[in-house]
């Protein structure tokens, strides 16, 4: 089976559809980094089914889809074709009718991948068992990835053995034999569930078995329930249809009683209805005389508000005229003043206007020039005056310089003298302090007594965690002992359970076993067991089909040979085993043979081991005991289990008791341990408190040595600035002593001063001048703008005060003529007022006549009533005994409708005939309904007592047999193909260990061959190591390069370590060749004369195997060695293409080329000559 061609189709960065051809020879594939190189292996590998999508590089299997790119939008699935070619029939039997095979995958997303053959869907099963026959596979050691050569070198021995698996052809019998050890696990856990069932079946069983006897007795009391229920029904629906009878009778009685209270009842109405009737009217009367007397008050009332609000109206009107005419005078009075305003403001700017005159420039212009000159004269005489004045303040700041210098000396000196002072002052604090505020000695002595005590608390709490930590000690050593008594009490409780609930099942069977009646003396059980073997498992009742019929227990008379000490001596019981066991002979396994021959018919001779010899010549020696004396072992042992017990719960009692002794002793030295850490904290507490006081003392009084020592260091700094001070005394007088020149300096200054001054009275003359002119023109501009907005305030003002009398003077004519409207309002309504009192008076008399009729009625009424009610009251006290009896004789009748309910339901007949099924004479008397239902709430009792019941037992009990033989047949069944199954793998491998030998002695010679040729020299071999099993072992690789010791891998070179694993691929390779190998950069590790080599490796493993060889590459001289290169390019971001060219035709365009160019030239040559 050859491979001809890959297709891929959106996968990965292949897009477009592309066609790898897979040819004779070595094809190489080249490119740059990242441009898809080792897709294409991907590719190859992932259509043969490989399930890693850690293998794919990637997430998640469906990131081989192409993913996009900015320019292309993702796909949605992707599909690779392999094409085969299988002319030579070498495929699997369900594919090899083809000459071509063509494997396809495809994967969508969200939908997963799905395989075909030849257009038929497969499982990815078949496709990786189909490439797994061919010896290649996803995961074949022909496919040699990028990283492949580090990962055999850094393998385990155990991992290189599965290169071994591949050369020896046995990968796809590793995955039949992982099937079929998956199919045996099945079938052993079925045949446990089955046994598991068959189990719980029979125990089912016997359950089914024990109900259907308890179902009988249920039978039997339910029989006796319905007759006692049936009389207990029958005495209960008597007695009700007495009580409905009784009750009928008393109920006509009392519906006479109702008939005659009514009469009485119904004239007693008719009274109170006449009376009832005459009540409407009068209430009507009363009602009308009180709202005529309402209606009457409420006009009163209103005519008073009104007339109230007449009074108001006009007393608010009279103010609103007094106000409108305060408004008008007050608005005349504005109106005259404006015009007063506006007269005067005429009259003043008429006089400021007759003020102005044509001179006032001129005078301002003067003014103006001689402020110019007062101003020149008066900068000439201060520039004379400033210079004057700072010769004389430069004479007077360094006699003031002087002066002051000795000024501030002395107050320097003064504060200098406080500050010392003070400092010899609070040196004597110090000392004081020093003395009297900080006992450091006596805090030491404390701080001892202190460490001591926390040293003996330390000590005291050492102690207590050391009786704490025996305590618990002591306690585990108890819990140890406790344990092992409860696990042995439940040993032989579980044992004395086990064997209890083994007899009880055996107890069950239909016929017991002489067995259980025998007692044998411990240690003989296995004499007794050779000697009777499974006569023993027979029934002393002799309607088993097997049993021991009493034929008398006297023994035989026949004895026993001389010595022989009869077995009968050890057996108790059982009588039906005298004469038996009187010609059983107990011996010791050496003279068994000899006494054999002188045995007489039937006469036995056993050993206490279970040896057999018998009169007839037969013997046998001890084996496995018989069942009938493992039932006795069993026996004795649950009788030594019921002596042992108790001795086992005294044990464990004890183990408690000194359990929870330790417990109480770890509790107590527990609290004693706490104690003693709370006294230690307490003591660390107090000694840490005192270390600190101690410190704080220490550091208190170190802090005022310093400071004494800071005071000594300013008293003498003060001295020193004192004599500095003197010193700077004396030159400063001096200095002040020796100025002179004052008189001049301080005349020259006068006299300039006085020229200042005068040219500054000058100054201020002309510029108060100029000033004045200004001044005046400028108020009377002022005073001119004043006039004009204050005669424009007062126009406006008159307007206004205008318009507000006219508004005034309508608003005062409206006021007086509503004033009017409302002056004769009070009269009326007072004539109104008088006439509506007598009317008040005439209504108050009429409501009173009205009431008072209407009280009469009402007495009346009253009596009416209560004579209605007692009649009526009479009624219901005959209705309500009436309703009371029909309500009994309903619940009488409704009691005998559910007794003769109940008579159905119970006993599915009428009432009239319970008493026949009760099975009671009707002659004799009939007993107590009480005694009846206590006797049957006691069958009732009895037949709960029961608990559940099976009324189908027997029927299930068939059911589960049938069930239980099904199974057993399946059991048989299920054994069967178990043992096929082991059978079956351990061919399978013995045939892997005999194929994975032969391969590795065939992968050994290669590797050595291959190794020397691709090393120019020295040797390497193969072992198998870590096991003897060769399925098991490790492979490990020796290598002995040219000119150096023997080595393991991890110890060559990185260029040695990638040659061996080369010629180990290599070699496992020719050992079973595949159909194709990839080489992804296997010839990045070597150099130049390395890549020769392994290239001409490859070239003759190419021709001798037919191999197809796809190798990627980035050397230069690996491609030149290529039949044929394909080029992987990525022109366009993310999208691979694919390019190919023979290097074989190109190298024959290429001589021819040179040829035809080489005769170009002769001809050249020749034309030139």
């Amino acid at each position: 089976m050859k491979f001809d061609r890959l297709r891929l189709t959106g996968f990965k960065s292949f897009v477009e559809p592309v066609d790898l051809d897979i040819l004779p020879g070595m094809t190489g594939i080249v490119g740059p980094n990242g441009c898809g190189k080792s897709n294409l292996l991907e590719a190859l590998r992932w259509v043969m089914g490989e399930t890693s999508y850690k293998s794919m590089r990637g997430s998640g299997m469906e990131d081989v889809i192409f993913s996009g790119t900015n320019t292309r939008p993702a796909r949605n699935h992707a599909e690779v074709v392999l094409m085969l070619d299988n002319a030579a029939r070498e495929a699997t039997a369900e594919f090899n009718d083809s000459d071509n095979i063509e494997v396809v995958r495809r994967i969508e997303r969200d939908a997963g991948s799905a395989y075909r053959i030849n257009g038929r869907d497969v499982r990815a099963r078949d496709v990786q068992l189909m490439f797994a026959d061919a010896s290649t596979g996803s995961r074949s050691n022909s496919l040699v990835k990028q990283g492949q050569i580090g990962e055999i070198i850094n393998a385990k021995p155990e991992a290189r053995r599965r290169i071994l698996e591949e050369a020896a052809g046995i990968s796809g019998l590793h995955s039949r034999r992982h099937e079929a050890e998956l199919r045996l696990n099945s079938a052993e856990r079925n045949l446990e569930k089955l046994e598991e069932t068959i189990t719980n079946l029979e125990t089912q069983s016997r359950q089914l078995k024990r109900q259907a006897r308890q179902a009988s007795r249920y039978k039997n009391i339910s029989g006796q329930i319905r007759e006692v229920e049936a009389l207990s029904l029958h005495l209960r629906w008597q007695q009700a249809v007495d009580a409905v009878a009784a009750c009928d009778s008393e109920l006509v009685d009392a519906r006479k009683a109702v008939s005659e209270a009514g009469v009485a009842s119904a004239q007693a109405s008719t009274a109170q209805s006449e009376a009832q009737a005459s009540l409407p009217e009068l209430r009507d009367g009363e009602i009308a005389a009180a709202a005529g007397l309402r209606r009457l008050k409420l006009e009163q009332d209103n005519l008073d508000a009104e007339a109230q609000r007449a009074e108001e109206m006009i007393a608010r009107l009279q103010s609103q005229i007094d106000t409108v005419l305060q408004d008008v005078a007050r608005e005349t009075q504005s109106l005259a003043d404006a015009e007063a305003q506006l007269t005067r403001l005429a009259e003043e700017e008429a006089e400021i206007r007759a003020s102005i005159s044509d001179d006032e420039q001129a005078a301002e212009a003067e003014a103006a020039a001689a402020l110019a000159e007062a101003v020149t004269t008066l900068n000439d005489s201060e520039t004379a005056y400033d210079a004057a004045n700072r010769a004389a303040a430069e004479y007077a700041a360094r006699q003031q310089a002087l002066e002051a210098t000795l000024a501030q000396n002395a107050q320097r000196r003064d504060r200098l003298m406080a500050e010392q002072k003070q400092a010899q002052n609070t040196r004597g604090d110090v000392e004081n302090a020093i003395s009297a505020d900080f006992d450091v000695a006596a805090r030491r002595s404390e701080l001892q007594d202190l460490d001591k005590k926390d040293a003996e608390s330390r000590q005291a709490l050492t102690d207590a965690e050391a009786i704490y930590r025996a305590a618990r000690e002591t306690q585990s050593a108890a819990a140890d002992p406790a344990r092992e008594a409860r696990a042995a009490l439940e040993r032989l409780v579980g044992e004395r359970d086990a064997l209890a609930l083994l007899f009880e099942r055996q107890e069950d069977d239909a016929y017991a076993a002489l067995v259980d009646d025998v007692t044998v003396t411990h240690g003989y059980e296995t004499a007794l067991g050779a000697a009777l073997g499974d006569d023993l498992e027979a029934s002393p009742d002799v309607d088993a089909p097997a049993a021991w019929t009493r034929l008398g227990a006297e023994a035989l008379a026949q004895k026993l040979p001389d010595g022989v000490e009869s077995l009968a001596a050890y057996v108790a019981g059982s009588s039906l085993l005298t004469r038996a066991l009187s010609q059983v002979g107990l011996v010791e396994r050496a003279q068994g043979d000899a006494l054999q021959a002188a045995l007489l018919p039937g006469q036995k001779l056993v050993s206490q081991q279970g040896d057999l010899w018998r009169w007839d010549g037969f013997s046998h020696k001890a084996e496995a005991p018989t069942g009938a004396a493992k039932r006795l072992a069993q026996r004795a042992r649950l009788e030594d289990l019921q002596t042992a017990i108790p001795k086992a719960e005294e044990a464990v009692a004890a183990a408690v008791t000194a359990q929870d002794n330790a417990r109480d002793a770890v509790d107590a030295a527990s609290r004693a341990q706490d104690t003693a850490r709370i006294n230690a904290r307490e003591a660390g507490a107090a000694l840490t408190e005192a270390q600190k006081l101690l410190s704080e003392a220490e550091t208190s009084v170190a802090a005022q040595n310093e400071k004494l020592k800071a005071l000594d260091g300013s008293l003498r700094r003060i001295e020193e600035d004192l004599s500095e001070l003197n010193g700077s005394d004396a030159n400063a007088q001096e200095a002040l002593e020796n100025l002179g020149g004052q008189d001049a300096l301080l005349q020259a200054v006068e006299t300039a001063r006085g020229e200042v001054d005068a040219a500054r009275l000058t100054h201020g003359e002309k510029r108060g001048a100029l000033d004045g002119l200004k001044s005046r023109r400028e108020a009377r501009d002022a005073q001119m703008q004043r006039l004009s907005e204050d005669e424009k305030q007062w126009s406006q003002r008159k307007v206004a005060a205008g318009s507000h009398i006219d508004a005034l003077s309508e608003r005062q004519s409206a006021t007086e003529k509503e004033l009017t409207g409302y002056q004769d309002v009070p009269a009326n309504l007072a004539e109104r007022r008088a006439k509506l009192a007598d009317m008040v008076v005439e209504a108050e008399e009429a409501r009173k006549q009205a009431a008072d009729a209407l009280a009469i009625a009402e007495s009346r009424l009253s009596e009416a009533d209560s004579q209605a009610r007692e009649t009526q009251a009479a009624v219901n006290q005959a209705r309500e005994t009436q309703v009371r009896l029909e309500a009994t004789l309903d619940g009488n009748q409704q009691r005998l409708d559910e007794t003769a309910q109940r008579v159905r339901e119970a006993l599915q007949i009428e009432p009239e005939q319970a008493l026949a099924i009760s099975g009671h004479d009707p002659e004799k008397p009939f007993p107590e309904a009480e005694a009846m239902e206590s006797k049957l709430e006691k069958l009732r009792r009895e037949r709960e007592n029961l608990g559940g019941v099976n009324l189908r037992a027997a029927e299930e009990a068939d059911e589960i047999q049938q069930q239980i033989d099904t199974m057993t047949a399946e059991h048989e069944e299920l054994t069967s193909a178990i043992n096929k199954l082991r059978h079956g793998i351990g061919q399978l491998n013995r045939e892997g260990r005999q194929r994975l030998l032969a391969a590795f002695e065939t992968v050994n010679g290669h590797f050595k061959r291959l190794f020397t040729q691709l090393f120019g020299g020295g040797s390497a071999e193969l072992t198998l190591t870590e096991s003897d099993d060769p399925l098991q072992a490790g492979l490990e690789i020796l290598a002995h390069p040219p000119g150096k010791k023997p080595q393991v891998m991890s110890l060559l070179s990185g260029g040695e370590q990638a040659l061996t694993a080369t010629a180990l691929i290599f070699a496992v390779f020719l050992t079973n060749p595949s159909p194709i190998c990839v080489l992804d950069e296997v010839d990045a590790p070597l150099d130049d004369a390395n890549v020769e080599r392994f290239c001409n490796l490859v070239k003759e493993i190419a021709d001798e195997t037919g191999t197809r060889f796809l190798v990627i590459t980035h050397h230069a001289l690996s491609m030149a060695r290529m039949d044929r290169l394909f080029g992987v390019t990525m022109q366009e971001r993310g999208v691979s293409q694919l390019l190919s060219v023979d290097l074989s035709t190109a190298e024959q365009f290429a001589e021819s080329g040179r040829d035809k160019m080489a005769e170009k030239d002769n001809l050249e040559t020749k034309s030139i000559g």
